[in-house]
């Protein structure tokens, strides 16, 4: 029975408990029914009228019951009590619990909507809310200095028609929203905004576009920029001239020998400076110009093939290269900005791995796009030091890298490089088992070969006394599970 009533197994006997005052008022309700009916019958009064006549008054009763309570939800009356007696009682006494949670409920929502309208209308960057066709549905008091949106005058109109920028239609039309965009608003250029989209509400139709000042930050890091560039600019000069100095009193043979071993410890140490002055520039160019044209076919087969053979002298013979490359894999790029990037990493993994090192470079294509790796048995690295890795003048170990000619720049390089051309850099390391880094490449940049000769993939073997010899491989570059991983 319990089945036919929708209640648990537990429920029915505090059901009944509660609902028994009112079913002993309906039963003796309908007893009395009954016994009028018999006392006609045994008074002879008997007839097909006596039990329409007597059941009249009940079912009278219940349809006023029923036609009060629907005039009264149907105005959204409260109930209040007294209520009528018998189920009709326990009928309104659930409608008015019901009613009242709901109302506690309701003055819940309003109470944290407003707190919630509060605390966004106190946040200092700027927040506006877009609908489905990407008009302004809402947007918060410093959506007004910050923006010139002001709410709720310009409900309704467009977003790119109040925040003019050539790329911002397109930005909110991608659905791309990892990076955010830095703009200068047409109202006051003085300003400088950072601006990030986020798709929220139903199916994610709805964007809430949140627009931070980043003025400050901006002026300073362009006063960083500026002056790391003019200094590495007028110190690559006087710098240059005393390497040449020094390389001529090195080489000079009148230099007393007692000279020589301090002359090459200063030839050393200028070729040093010079190499993180290079960096540094090469940083500056990165940091200064967003885009750098229009991006062209870079032929990573031909470009890894110079780097390896500077590998291959750079290592003495004293590691083991292995390439699996795809000859007909081109990528849309800046050929100069890609070929720092991949010899800064095959660079890295000859002067931080001991000698008998293995490294395996790869350049291949899988489901998720292009990707660029190379792979060493070297000592790997422990893990709190991968996150920090791409940082600036970052060493894991500072003596290592000084002794190997390293100047902590290398990384940061390859992460600014990946960045301008929608990539990524994943770091996967285990101590003991060696390191992989990756390049992941977006699949839309991906360009094939189109006078290419037959045959897949290519394999590369260098061996320090012989040049590089390639040959057809088909085992795909193995991929150590990742330890730590750093993206963009």
């Amino acid at each position: 029975m319990s089945r036919w009533f929708g209640l648990s197994a537990t429920a029915p006997g505090r059901t009944f408990r509660a609902l028994r005052r009112p079913l002993l008022f309906e039963a003796g309700l309908f007893g009395g029914v009954l016994a009028a009916a018999s006392s006609m019958a045994l008074l002879g009064l008997g007839g097909p009228w006596v039990w329409p006549l007597l059941l009249l008054p009940y079912i009278g009763w219940h349809l006023a019951q029923l036609v009060r309570l629907a005039v009264l939800t149907r105005r959204q009356h409260r109930l209040a009590p007294p209520f009528p007696p018998g189920l009709w009682g326990e009928i309104y006494r659930t409608i008015a619990q019901y009613q009242q949670r709901r109302r506690k409920r309701r003055k819940r929502q309003v109470r944290f909507g407003r707190r919630f309208r509060e605390a966004a209308n106190s946040v200092p960057d700027a927040l506006v809310i877009l609908d489905k066709h990407k008009r302004i549905e809402w947007a918060n008091p410093s959506a007004g200095p910050l923006m010139d949106v002001h709410w709720p005058n310009d409900d309704g109109r467009p977003l790119t028609e109040i925040l003019r920028h050539p790329e911002l239609h397109a930005l909110i039309d991608a659905g791309e929203y990892m990076r955010p965009m830095d703009l200068a608003p047409a109202h006051n250029r003085a300003l400088m905004l950072s601006l990030r989209i986020t798709p929220f509400g139903e199916r994610k139709r709805q964007r809430l576009v949140v627009a931070r000042d980043i003025t400050k930050i901006y002026h300073l890091n362009m006063i960083r920029r500026d002056f790391v560039a003019n200094a590495s600019h007028e110190l690559r000069t006087p710098l240059t001239v005393i390497a040449g100095f020094l390389e001529t009193l090195a080489d000079s043979p009148q230099t007393p020998e007692g000279h020589r071993r301090p002359l090459n410890l200063m030839r050393n140490q200028s070729e040093r400076m010079r190499s993180i002055i290079e960096d540094l520039l090469m940083l500056s160019r990165l940091d200064m110009v967003d885009q750098t044209g229009q991006p062209q076919a870079v032929d990573v087969w031909a470009e890894l093939h110079h780097i390896l053979h500077e590998a291959q002298a750079l290592s003495e013979g004293s590691h083991h290269f292995t390439a699996e490359i795809d000859r007909d894999l081109l990528v849309a790029g800046h050929q100069v900005e890609l070929r720092s990037a991949f010899s800064n990493l095959i660079f890295n993994a000859v002067k931080h791995t001991p000698a008998g090192s293995r490294i395996r470079i790869a350049w291949q294509r899988d489901a998720d796009g292009p990707f660029f790796a190379v792979e060493d048995d070297g000592e790997g690295i422990e893990p709190e030091h991968l996150p920090r890795l791409t940082e600036r003048f970052y060493r894991v170990d500072k003596a290592r890298s000084r002794l190997s000619g390293g100047t902590g720049l290398g990384l940061a390089i390859v992460k600014h490089v990946l960045n301008r051309h929608n990539a990524q850099l994943l770091i996967a390391s285990e101590p003991g088992e060696g390191s992989t880094f990756t390049c992941r490449f977006p699949p839309e940049r991906v360009i094939r070969r189109v006078d290419s000769v037959a045959g897949g993939s290519e394999d590369a073997s260098i061996d320090a006394d012989r040049a590089p010899e390639w040959r057809v491989e088909a085992a795909p570059c193995g991929r150590r599970s990742s330890a730590g991983q750093v993206s963009r």
